[in-house]
């Protein structure tokens, strides 16, 4: 697929923010968040510098799932709001320059959706083939997914006395797209929300939403996903398919579709995230460095997603065995704070005991390494997690905004909160925004001023990744190349300072590196050039050439 109008790709060069509307500001004082307290900070994102705003499912739903069990995907739950105030939001938000992607949560229902219900009915309803039922359970099938909370893919239904499948949680049967009719509502669902004003779709677990049921044969079921990605185009040709696709790389180019991006827009770089945490507990870039040098090329109208944390538990399992425990015993030494035998249940300043100088070079790496950074909402003040909430909740607390009680984020009794924040040094009154906001050392605007040169910097979102020739092991250095400019960038992961000598042998002799994290001006004396790092420092330079007019 071919996009010859580089303004419908605006994803390249994004910053996306991630959040959770119950859980951000709640306005009415209900201690749930909702749509018109996320309005009222709609300034708060475009003033860090957020170009995308990525909701999570704002769907009605029984909540079983933090909303990922849907019953209706054209509603809004009532408890947020109405479509008029999401549509405020979308419209509050492009008019700061932002725009608005959406959870698209189709592989599965709730088992209260309309749908379902009809379906355990009889076996010969209308709407049985909505979903995959069986009339006996195949042995040793069991649930990958959450394993120690669900044992098989496969729940008795005593109505009907068949078995429905469900990759996920027993409350969440698996649709069937191998019937025409719900591939059709997906699309519907899909046109629905582009005609509100959404920009695309962050789309929930792809792999199992493309697995036909046993014994169909659907041919390449691929061929789905670039039906969705044609409709997706035709309807609107700036909207985006983020995908959640945790698999190895050689199986994510298949999702984007190939070298003609036709299906997939944009995947997160699972194997990088966890590659990173490996070389962080290690103090050694190695790990980070041969992901990307694996890095399989992809279309230029394909994208990677960074992200250092999502919603979810850290998930290691593309580690080996070894390599988990290693980061297990690094950053989630009590088993308290590890679930499903993959993941870790925190934040990343806690993982790193609250180390400014490590917290600082992760997110310089965030927004330095080539694709597209990914926030979670808190990450930018460094919010930790709620150990007194269990498993992947405890990273789902709400948005610390100052040291008031429930950390600004509603009026109600703390009882009634949707979820309570953390009680300890990682609590409101020691982490907020207000703390932060004119604090020209804080996170906060640390953040903001790698957001800004983020922004003013084409080369990183545009340009072709290269790894610098250098002698610190401990340094990972990197270059990105277009015919905008070339940004070169290092980090140190070692606790002790560094002179790196770097390779730039294909520079003119006149040419200098322009600090773009500070006033310094390095210029390059011949092919190996000096550079101090402090521990745990980074610095990002732009290549200045005679006659070229880019100074910064």
């Amino acid at each position: 697929m071919k996009i010859t109008d580089t303004s419908d790709l605006w994803w390249k060069s994004a910053v996306v923010y991630c959040l959770d509307v119950e859980t951000y500001l709640d306005d009415d004082g209900d201690g749930i968040g909702d749509l018109a307290g996320l309005a009222r900070r709609i300034d708060y994102l475009a003033d860090l510098g957020i170009t995308c705003l990525w909701l999570m499912p704002f769907y009605p739903s029984p909540d079983r799932d933090d909303g990922y069990d849907v019953t209706d995907f054209y509603g809004v739950d009532p408890r947020l709001g109405t479509h008029g105030d999401l549509v405020e939001v979308i419209r509050t938000a492009r008019d700061r320059g932002i725009r608005v992607i959406v959870d698209l949560v189709v592989n599965h229902t709730s088992d209260q959706h309309p749908w379902f219900k009809a379906a355990r009915r009889s076996v010969d309803n209308p709407y049985r083939d909505f979903y995959v039922w069986r009339k006996d359970a195949p042995k040793n099938a069991k649930n990958e997914v959450f394993p120690g909370e669900e044992v098989s893919v496969w729940e008795f239904d005593e109505k009907t006395g068949e078995y429905y499948l469900h990759s996920f949680y027993r409350h969440q049967p698996d649709l069937n797209i191998a019937n025409p009719r719900v591939r059709d509502e997906i699309a519907k669902t899909i046109g629905f929300w582009l005609q509100l004003g959404v920009s695309g779709f962050r789309v929930d677990a792809v792999p199992f939403l493309l697995e036909p049921p046993d014994g169909v044969d659907l041919g390449d079921p691929h061929e789905f996903l670039r039906d969705l990605r044609r409709f997706l185009q035709r309807r609107s040709s700036e909207a985006i398919l983020l995908g959640e696709v945790n698999l190895p790389y050689p199986e994510q180019v298949e999702y984007f579709g190939g070298q003609d991006g036709s299906e997939l827009t944009m995947q997160f770089d699972f194997v990088g995230m966890q590659a990173l945490y490996l070389a962080l507990a290690r103090r050694d870039p190695a790990p980070l460095l041969r992901a990307l040098e694996s890095r399989p090329e992809i279309a230029p109208e394909s994208q990677w997603a960074n992200f250092v944390r999502n919603h979810d538990e850290l998930t290691l399992d593309k580690l080996s065995d070894a390599e988990r425990q290693e980061v297990f015993e690094a950053f989630a030494p009590h088993e308290s704070q590890r679930v499903y035998g993959r993941g870790i249940t925190r934040r990343l300043p806690t993982m790193l005991e609250g180390d400014p100088r490590r917290i600082r070079m992760v997110y310089s790496l965030l927004f330095a390494l080539p694709g597209t950074p990914v926030l979670f909402y808190g990450e930018e003040i460094g919010m930790g997690e709620n150990p007194d909430i269990e498993g992947r909740a405890a990273v789902r607390t709400p948005m610390q905004w100052n040291a008031e009680r429930n950390g600004g984020f509603s009026s109600a009794p703390p009882r009634r909160l949707v979820a309570r924040p953390p009680g300890d040094g990682w609590a409101p009154a020691h982490v907020n925004v207000v703390a932060q906001r004119d604090d020209e050392d804080s996170l906060l605007q640390h953040l903001r001023r790698l957001i800004a040169r983020y922004r003013a910097s084409a080369e990183i979102g545009w340009g072709a990744f290269e790894l610098l020739e250098h002698d610190q092991p401990s340094v990972l250095a990197h270059s990105m190349r277009s015919d905008l400019g070339r940004f070169v960038a290092l980090h140190n992961f070692a606790e002790r300072p560094v002179t790196v000598s770097v390779v730039l042998d294909d520079e003119p002799e006149d040419a200098a590196l322009v600090d773009l994290l500070g006033p310094e001006s390095i210029p390059l004396p011949g092919p190996r050039t000096a550079i101090e790092l402090g521990a745990y420092g980074y610095r990002w330079f732009r290549v200045a050439r005679p006659g070229d007019g880019r100074l910064g």
